[in-house]
């Protein structure tokens, strides 16, 4: 979902073309080539070459952010934050990175990881960060209208909330993890199923199976199809086990 948000929202060359221009029709023709490249590793390639051939661009941030999407795409987890990192470098502000990188640090790091804290500290900063600018951010695209750029920011508030909800989970705080993921299904318009899940999770783990379970009856996604019959599972198994 945090991609589909973004491609939604990012702006498109022809948009930044006429914000930033850039510097040559070398330089123009390289990003258009980005944009239009569909297969995530040779999208990757593209931006990696185009860092380099024009070093001095304007268009750094959003070429990375190109590039992690394509790195989400294809679940490689170290590109996805080496790419967060790198538009951070280009632009600390880009908040969309660092919800980016919150996420997947807390998604991949596991209970019995060496520098367990050391990865939720940065991702719980991370998304902190986030949260301070993005009421205030301002539209990327001015053809976004000012109501949908507030539905973009509230959907990018229910990723930070989600980040957190994430990390609490690993840190075994389930109850801190219940109330992020309630807020992360609140704000939107339309909530994320994916977050419903990780709320039904998080009350099963939290000894509140019959929350688990009227969570997961608002999941109709039938892609979630899997990830609803394992937390049913867990949940029944859960309230089962206190009679």
């Amino acid at each position: 979902m945090r991609t589909m948000k973004l491609v939604a929202a990012v702006v498109t060359v022809a948009a930044l073309a006429m914000a930033q221009k850039p510097k040559s029709k070398k330089e123009q023709d390289a990003l258009i080539a980005i944009q239009g490249e569909k297969e995530p590793a040779a999208k990757m390639a593209k931006v990696d070459a185009f860092v380099i051939q024009f070093a001095d661009t304007e268009f750094k941030t959003w070429a990375y952010t190109q590039a992690r999407i394509a790195a989400q795409a294809l679940n490689d987890s170290a590109k996805i934050i080496i790419y967060c990192d790198l538009a951070l470098e280009a632009d600390p502000k880009a908040y969309d990175s660092m919800l980016a990188e919150a996420g997947e640090l807390a998604r991949t790091t596991r209970e019995n990881d060496l520098d367990k804290d050391q990865k939720l500290t940065k991702a719980d900063k991370l998304v902190h960060q986030a949260m301070e600018i993005i009421p205030t951010a301002t539209k990327p695209n001015p053809a976004i209208t000012d109501p949908q750029w507030d539905e973009y920011k509230k959907e990018f508030l229910s990723d930070a909330h989600n980040d957190l909800g994430m990390i609490a989970s690993v840190k075994k705080k389930y109850d801190v993890a219940i109330e992020e993921f309630k807020q992360a299904s609140t704000i939107p318009e339309k909530p994320d199923p994916v977050v419903l899940v990780r709320l039904a999770g998080a009350y099963t783990d939290n000894k509140q199976p019959d929350e688990a379970l009227a969570a997961l009856a608002k999941v109709t996604d039938p892609r979630l199809a899997p990830f609803v019959d394992r937390e049913k599972k867990r949940a029944e198994a859960a309230k089962a086990a206190k009679k």
